[in-house]
């Protein structure tokens, strides 16, 4: 299992994951497929087997990956839900070796989720957690998003960025989004010089 908040790189890490896995010879593509509960679990009677089993059938040869795993049962009486899990772990047992399946989510909820079945628990048996990205890290992944899209930040610059993630790591919510923090970040230096370049030339206000 994957563990972490939104924006910490479960995704990422999977996708990594899946070229590690196929350099090492350990499947023969290393293609990811990425599936939630709305991919998953159908509308009616025997169709999420069917979803199930198409989607296990697209990973042979590379990787499963299913985030939010825990909302594929989202109460005792869900049985749609129930069917998901329990033909997707007949496909892990019957098609042993021939893909790897990730599932991601929050640590917690995936940690309850793992605990109500003990099927889940002796097939995923490894689990890794990602913190949540610090202020200089962050600073970093704004400036390489930046340099990726020929913006270039100077030390003033920089350590402004620096200072505001600082402020924003230490008063941090709920809402706090890791890595997409850097790019919103980033979006708003964006307009921003945008609306300085536009009263540069003199034009009229975006917004009038």
């Amino acid at each position: 299992t994957l563990t972490g908040h939104p924006g910490t790189g479960k995704t990422t890490v999977a996708r990594v994951l899946g070229d590690v896995f196929e350099a090492l010879g350990v499947l023969p593509s290393g293609h990811v497929v990425e599936v939630d509960r709305s991919k998953l679990v159908g509308q009616w009677q025997g169709h999420t087997a069917t979803q199930v089993n198409a989607a296990c059938d697209q990973a042979t040869g590379g990787v499963l990956f299913v985030d939010e795993a825990y909302a594929l049962k989202q109460s005792d009486t869900d049985s749609f839900g129930q069917e998901a899990i329990d033909t997707l772990l007949k496909r892990m047992e019957d098609d042993r070796g021939k893909y790897v399946v990730i599932a991601a989510g929050y640590k917690k909820q995936m940690e309850d989720f793992l605990n109500t079945n003990p099927g889940l628990t002796s097939r995923f048996q490894r689990a890794f957690h990602l913190d949540d990205y610090n202020a200089e890290e962050l600073t970093e992944i704004l400036v390489r998003q930046a340099g990726k899209e020929k913006f270039d930040l100077d030390t003033p610059a920089r350590n402004q960025v620096q200072a505001f993630f600082e402020n924003r790591c230490a008063r941090k919510t709920k809402d706090f989004a890791n890595g997409r923090e850097a790019r919103n970040l980033l979006n708003q230096i964006k307009r921003a010089q945008a609306e300085r370049l536009r009263r540069a030339d003199g034009l009229p206000d975006a917004h009038a």
